[in-house]
């Protein structure tokens, strides 16, 4: 079993590892990747439905890492940090993220945490920040990023967008679904985001 899950590391791994960002691959580098495998009872969320069509419109660059992730999605414990108060239903039937090693993911990493991140289409992750820095690498493309006061921009996959610690930062999907990867480093790795605010 361990197998499927150290594939899936050494994979996302070598995706870093061949970012051209030299922050993602600084980052990379820092982490010590000998991480123990923690057993984990699996466990689904709705938006992992998403993942048929992330196959489909993932560009080539990451059609390797997008399906080895789809191909273990049951194997895996899928996670949620708000509630229905929070954002409500439509946003938590459509939101979901996987830790793929942290101080709660498959592999035991005290000081790094590193997964991935599921929006379904036509969701706006509003205004939130935390005290960890966090690191995405979008794996599908058209999902418009904020950061602070500026505008949504649209980021293609495979760019390094670079939240520092409690920077204000919201995310906001189109017609098609997002997959991110992402890094959290340098403060509490299972910290619940502030919620700062909506839609601008």
């Amino acid at each position: 079993m361990t197998t499927n899950f150290e594939e899936l590391l050494q994979a996302f791994h070598g995706f870093l590892r061949r970012e051209e960002s030299s922050l993602t691959r600084d980052a990379a580098t820092a982490i010590d990747w000998a991480m123990p495998w923690r057993r984990l009872e699996p466990k689904t969320v709705p938006c992992i439905c998403h993942l048929d069509r992330i196959r489909e419109i993932a560009p080539d660059m990451t059609q390797p890492l997008v399906h080895l992730l789809a191909d273990n999605q049951q194997l895996l414990r899928w996670g949620q940090t708000y509630t229905q108060e929070d954002f409500g239903r439509d946003f938590l039937d459509n939101y979901g993220w996987v830790e793929l090693f942290g101080t709660r993911g498959h592999f035991a990493n005290e000081k790094v945490t590193g997964g991935f991140l599921i929006l379904g289409p036509e969701v706006v992750y509003p205004d939130h920040h935390h005290e960890a820095e966090e690191i995405y690498i979008p794996l599908t493309d058209g999902t418009g990023w904020r950061k602070g006061e500026g505008a949504f921009q649209l980021r293609g996959a495979g760019e390094m967008i670079h939240h520092p610690s409690n920077v204000n930062h919201a995310m906001k999907t189109g017609v098609e679904p997002l997959l991110a990867l992402y890094l959290w480093r340098g403060g509490p790795l299972a910290a619940k985001s502030t919620i700062t605010g909506g839609e601008a």
